[in-house]
């Protein structure tokens, strides 16, 4: 049986965990993900990814039972292969968008960090809760998370293993937007319009963009710096590129039409259906 199903719209496409009850990650998941992933990294129809587990959870991390069977090399091995994974997740070359509903622990907060943006449901609940185990996070928590919120909160969230609601979320930054209960819209239908938004936009500059902000901040200023040189000359010669600043010229901002994209991107304001 699939665990991992894939929903088209449009330029966008969603990355649906589906393996009930708690979408835990399994070995067939993660290969099932690994290959999805590594499939829309070189699908140049492909605009935008939004992560989601369905209305009732994101996932509730890894199967705990197939890891307390393990030894340490076989451990080993399995982790390794989820933190690639995840990783090919990270570096898709467009943006990707994480709808959150639920649950959203150990592993499935760690591939929610994968994302560029999250979108919460106001009920969510997120956490690394591994060290309660007695183990700790493998597949990413530990950097990515440090890297989003900075040091001395994610060792709080790590060392603890302490759940953290949508509010508190938000206001670490560990979460963008939250979506309230009885909201006109759902999460899903808020990180999916958000994926549309971007997918309207220029497909080689946004995925520049991505480049320089997740690789810059591994090296110095100056060699961020170089890096950011570097894309933004490759994108200037770029028909988008062309076509952008001679939209500007001819008819002023926010008219611009990128690539095959069917409406123009909206101006401003939080992302909304």
């Amino acid at each position: 049986m699939s665990r991992i199903r894939l929903d088209t719209d449009g330029p966008v496409v969603t990355i649906r965990l589906d393996h009930p009850p708690m979408n835990a990650f399994d070995s067939a998941q993660r290969d099932e993900l690994s290959a999805c992933a590594r499939k829309l990294a070189d699908a140049r129809e492909v605009r935008a990814v939004v992560l989601h587990g369905g209305e009732r959870l994101f996932a509730a991390g890894a199967d705990i039972k197939a890891l307390a069977a393990m030894g340490p090399d076989e451990a080993r091995g399995w982790n390794r292969a989820l933190q690639r994974t995840f990783d090919e997740v990270a570096r898709l070359p467009m943006p990707v968008v994480a709808a959150v509903t639920g649950f959203a622990l150990g592993g499935g907060m760690e591939l929610a960090l994968c994302a560029d943006y999250r979108v919460a449901a106001d009920d969510a609940v997120l956490g690394q809760p591994e060290v309660r185990l007695g183990i700790m996070p493998g597949s990413g928590g530990t950097q990515r998370l440090t890297r989003l919120i900075g040091p001395s909160r994610a060792k709080n969230l790590l060392m603890t293993g302490r759940r953290v609601g949508a509010d508190e979320a938000l206001r670490l930054g560990l979460v963008d937007e939250v979506v309230p209960k009885g909201s006109e819209y759902s999460v899903y239908e808020v990180a999916l319009a958000y994926a549309q938004r971007l997918a309207a936009g220029p497909a080689v500059a946004l995925e520049a963009i991505k480049e320089a902000v997740d690789h810059g901040g591994d090296v110095g200023v100056p060699a961020g710096l170089a890096l950011e040189r570097a894309l933004f000359t490759s994108v200037f010669g770029t028909p988008d590129a062309a076509s952008g600043m001679r939209s500007f010229v001819e008819h002023g901002p926010g008219r611009a039409r990128f690539g095959d994209a069917r409406d123009d991107p909206a101006p401003g304001g939080s992302p909304r259906p």
